[in-house]
């Protein structure tokens, strides 16, 4: 059994330049950089792509780093609306501006080795009928797909609470029209949008995860946090994906917290490795009751057997 990989959110370094967010985590013990592609980091529309692209992947594998492609910059393809335009916005511009964009990051992706790139459907604006939004988004998720077919690269789509696909039961509708699909589980998200336990998404969904984000949050409230607040049950998330044999980057998403990234990041992975160890002792501790229990009661094997399938 393998120690997970984890990778810290560039958006969580958002005033660290990004060489120097490369290093700050390949010298604090992470395994690779969720990079969310942005004016400061890696502009996707910079002059420069080509060069920097380059440089960023020598300096990648200088440190033995993963990585996985965000992208959620908030104004990268409009400085005076966040986060638009999206795959959901009801000017046809607008989407084939995000198709567009969403093509040049897995470009970017694949350039860099990147194990998935991670988005998401956007909010409808108001009046915009759903099922509307919900063809314009399977439209551009599939065109986006055939556009990257030949990258060699997983997209992999994240449940966003507030947005048009926020849970992921939506995700499956989504996928079974576009089969190529990967999951971007967002754990936190799973509490904010009351859908189920983080751990329990993990298990359901073990074959379809392209990616894996967690962070601190609250019950029906989607705010990121530290690691160590809120209602997260991160030995009980970390076990899980060690119990899938899940071997991509679990990626930490703290994009709120750059102003004092120069803590958050050593810490985050500090409660990550002591939440691991944790979760280690609990499944050994599990083992070996579940091997007492079952020396000592000729009927214990069957009632943990059907304990494991419920």
């Amino acid at each position: 059994m393998t120690a997970l990989r984890y990778a810290y959110n560039t958006n969580g370094l958002a005033n660290h330049r990004l060489a120097d967010a490369v290093d700050l985590l390949a010298d604090s013990g992470y395994d690779g950089v969720a990079l969310t592609l942005d004016v400061a980091h890696l502009d996707p529309f910079g002059p420069d792509l080509a060069r920097d692209t380059l440089r960023l992947a020598g300096r990648l594998r200088a440190r033995g780093m993963g990585c996985v492609i965000e992208t959620g910059a908030r104004f990268l393809l409009d400085p005076r609306a966040k986060h638009e335009p999206t795959l959901v916005s009801p000017e046809a511009e607008g989407r084939a501006r995000r198709v567009d964009f969403l093509v040049r990051a897995a470009a970017v992706g694949a350039d860099l080795g990147a194990e998935a790139v991670s988005f998401w459907a956007g909010v409808p604006q108001p009046g915009v009928d759903r099922a509307q939004a919900a063809r314009w988004l399977t439209d551009g998720v599939s065109g986006v797909l055939d556009e990257v077919a030949d990258l060699g690269i997983d997209l992999a789509f994240e449940p966003e609470p507030g947005m048009l696909v926020e849970t992921c039961a939506q995700w499956m509708e989504l996928a079974a029209e576009a089969p190529r699909l990967r999951l971007a589980l967002d754990t936190g998200h799973c509490l904010a949008s009351g859908e189920g336990l983080p751990q329990e998404m993990v298990v359901q969904h073990a074959d379809d995860l392209g990616t894996v984000a967690v962070e601190g949050m609250r019950h029906g409230v989607h705010e990121h946090l530290p690691l160590d607040e809120g209602d997260m049950d991160l030995p009980a998330v970390l076990g899980a994906l060690t119990r899938i044999g899940y071997q991509r980057l679990v990626c930490v998403e703290l994009s709120r917290d750059s102003h004092r990234a120069d803590r958050m990041v050593p810490q985050a992975l500090a409660t990550l490795r002591a939440a691991e160890t944790a979760a280690s002792s609990s499944a050994g501790s599990s083992s070996a009751g579940s091997s007492s229990a079952a020396s000592s009661s000729p009927g214990s094997a069957q009632e943990v057997s059907c304990a494991s399938a419920s």
